[in-house]
């Protein structure tokens, strides 16, 4: 990797402002309710959180139509953000951009993402495109993997991913269900950017390389995590039983993929996680045997800007990149999302 650019909406808000908002709106005020919402409130483990709109123009968006207007608007201003930024980092022109993969799962958009950047930005007319919809959380994660794939075929290139993530314009205001509430409670908005070279153009790459990857998708487990999607839109589905799954499963995916280069838990200099809540991250701490603040930058992330689905471990790639682990020592890159798909990313500094 050469550089990497993180962006998130101007309007920030504190937690209890938006559980207040949501008080009044998906729950109407009851007493029941408000009981409720302070519990998860407290249990969320997020201070803060920045949204594409103003809290009172998202109580404006009526329809799937608005709200999926409003994300491609903000997505395209971050979109455009991150990867000018990003090239900006690695000292690239648009132009010398081979391929862009990009990831979402909040809004939808034909042409994708990137497709509507290209030009925009000033990439070339024959860039490779290659958008990606459907990995949610485990998306950045997902992405970073494609992207070493993509670099393994054409050593000589350098290729960027693109995540952007607009949370609060998929969240559904009157659904009362608990799924619904916890995803109130925990979910912002934010984009990410990363540009990385080919082998053959290594002497340009300033971060970490890109070892290995590997996947993990869990049997009968569709309906644990995604989105119901219908005339309303987006509505979340989101089980209890996601920490459990992580706990069960996590451990045989990061065995298998530390095994391929020898390595144990034990030697991993830097642990990059996906911040999906508080609950998700004990049950990967204990299922690796983490030392404590192993995932201090994930908790410290999910404070100060919520789970930003895709976009979150590479908030938390970047801010380990200001201060990496010694040259050589190889760290982890994990995310989980729907499918139940776990997803691993293996670096090394």
């Amino acid at each position: 990797m050469t550089a990497i650019a993180t962006a998130v909406p101007p309007h920030r808000f504190a937690q209890e402002e938006i559980m207040n908002f949501l008080a009044g709106t998906t729950l109407g005020r009851s007493a029941t309710g408000a009981v409720m919402l302070r519990k998860i409130q407290s249990n969320a483990g997020v201070d803060a959180r920045h949204f594409a709109r103003p809290l009172e123009e998202l109580r404006a968006l009526t329809d799937f139509t608005d709200a999926n207007r409003a994300w491609l608007d903000t997505a395209l201003e971050l979109g455009e953000q991150t990867l000018t930024e990003a090239l900006a980092q690695a000292g690239a022109r648009p132009e010398d951009i081979d391929a862009v993969i990009s990831t979402t799962v909040t809004g939808l958009a034909v042409p994708s993402i990137e497709a509507r950047l290209a030009h925009r930005v000033g990439l070339r007319p024959d860039v490779r495109r290659i958008p990606l919809f459907g990995n949610g959380c485990a998306g950045g994660a997902a992405g970073l993997a494609r992207l070493r794939e993509y670099l393994l075929g054409h050593p000589d290139h350098t290729a960027v991913l693109l995540s952007v993530e607009l949370c609060s314009l998929a969240y559904q205001l009157q659904d009362t269900s608990m799924a619904n509430i916890v995803a109130g409670s925990l979910f912002g908005d934010g984009a990410a950017a990363v540009v990385a070279v080919g082998a053959e153009r290594s002497h340009d790459a300033s971060g970490p390389e890109l070892l290995d990857s590997h996947s993990y998708l869990v049997p009968d487990t569709e309906e644990v995590l995604g989105w119901d999607i219908g005339s309303h839109g987006l509505r979340i589905l989101l089980a209890p039983e996601v920490p459990a799954l992580t706990a069960e499963h996590l451990p045989k995916a990061v065995y298998d993929l530390l095994g391929r280069h020898a390595l144990t838990p034990g030697e991993i200099a830097t642990w990059i996680v996906h911040g999906g809540g508080p609950k998700v991250m004990s049950a990967f701490e204990q299922a690796c045997s983490l030392p404590p603040h192993a995932l201090a930058q994930t908790r410290k992330s999910l404070a100060d800007k919520g789970n930003l689905s895709s976009a979150s471990v590479l908030h938390v790639l970047s801010t380990t990149m200001n201060s990496p682990a010694p040259t050589g020592a190889p760290g982890l890159i994990a995310a989980m999302g729907p499918g139940f798909a776990i997803e691993l990313v293996l670096i090394r500094w």
